[in-house]
């Protein structure tokens, strides 16, 4: 499988006069976070909450901001999230995706909604 980019729609509830900002964020359900590049948290004038270690995919470990919080969109669903600020692109990891009920359709090669819900987001809480 080929690298999977999607069009979503990143946004700073805490100052909702900010434009939102449309991206085309790389895919990745083996990531667990939501990364942006310094200039998309700038741009969304975004808080830095905290300084977090992240080991990269070569194994080498650093030091990053963790900011938040960032609304993220795609195809009218949302969810609220941190980001961690690192890179030169906006990568989607997991949690995003779980609270939006998305997937990768392996065959299309693209994100999409849940075929199992496509009119709502559905969550399994226990």
């Amino acid at each position: 499988m080929g690298l999977i980019y999607a069009d979503i729609r990143l946004g700073n509830p805490a100052n909702p006069k900010l434009d939102e900002l449309e991206i085309s964020a790389l895919v990745d359900t083996g990531a667990v976070h939501l990364c942006i590049p310094e200039h998309v948290a700038l741009q969304l004038q975004l808080c830095e909450l905290e300084q977090r270690e992240v080991v990269t995919a070569d194994g080498r470990r650093q030091l990053c901001a963790y900011v938040g919080p960032v609304t993220v969109e795609f195809h009218g669903r949302h969810c609220y999230t941190g980001a961690l600020v690192l890179g030169d692109g906006v990568l989607m990891g997991a949690i995003p995706m779980e609270d939006m009920d998305l997937i990768v359709h392996p065959s299309k090669q693209k994100l999409t909604v849940n075929p199992e819900s496509p009119n709502i987001p559905t969550a399994t809480v226990k």
